[in-house]
């Protein structure tokens, strides 16, 4: 029996009535949530809150699960607004001073912390992007979904998504060079 066969098992004991089915749900996708939920706020302790409020909003809304989508793809985009929810309620999050950017600025500081340092920088300005160019390229290039699969996700045709993720390439490219040339990136709303 696959994950999926396991997930439309649970799903219709839970709708049936055993509330103690979702536990094998959760079990299975807690780590998947945690980690997207990660990649939005960057705190471990937000992020937990956030993938138990996105279980709950998914316990809650079991019964509109019509199975037009595969069990993932549903329960992804639920999680995805979840956590879009909570970003525009609690704001960005903040990043903290770590032991890791202090050594980055000292010189001659290890190549694997400077490079440790340029990929926070890239999370850091993916997180400032619009969401829907946000969530286009968490879902593609960290989730590695593919094209089909995230813009089922995002309940977006795939030309829209591919559009999508150049555009958010191309704000970042923007935003890398003006950050290079020292000045401050404007707000991109586009």
């Amino acid at each position: 029996m696959g994950e999926g066969d396991d997930d439309e098992s649970d799903v219709a004991r839970v709708l049936a009535g055993d509330v103690e089915a979702f536990a094998g749900i959760v079990r299975r996708w807690q780590r998947r949530l945690l980690g997207l939920a990660w990649r939005f706020c960057r705190d471990r302790a937000r992020a937990e809150d956030m993938a138990q409020e996105a279980f709950l909003k998914a316990f809650r809304s079991l019964p509109q699960f019509r199975g037009e989508a595969s069990f993932s793809t549903w329960l992804t985009a639920v999680a995805l607004n979840v956590y879009r929810s909570r970003l525009r309620t609690d704001g960005p999050p903040l990043l903290g001073l770590d032991a890791a950017r202090v050594l980055a600025a000292l010189p001659g500081a290890p190549q694997a912390v400077i490079e440790r340092e340029r990929a926070e920088a890239v999370r850091r300005a993916v997180l400032a992007l619009p969401a829907r160019y946000r969530d286009a390229l968490v879902l593609y290039y960290f989730e590695e979904r593919d094209v089909s699969e995230a813009a089922a996700v995002l309940g977006v045709p795939e030309g829209t998504l591919k559009a999508r993720l150049a555009r958010a390439r191309e704000l970042l490219k923007r935003r890398a060079a003006m950050l290079a040339a020292g000045t401050a990136p404007p707000d991109e709303r586009s």
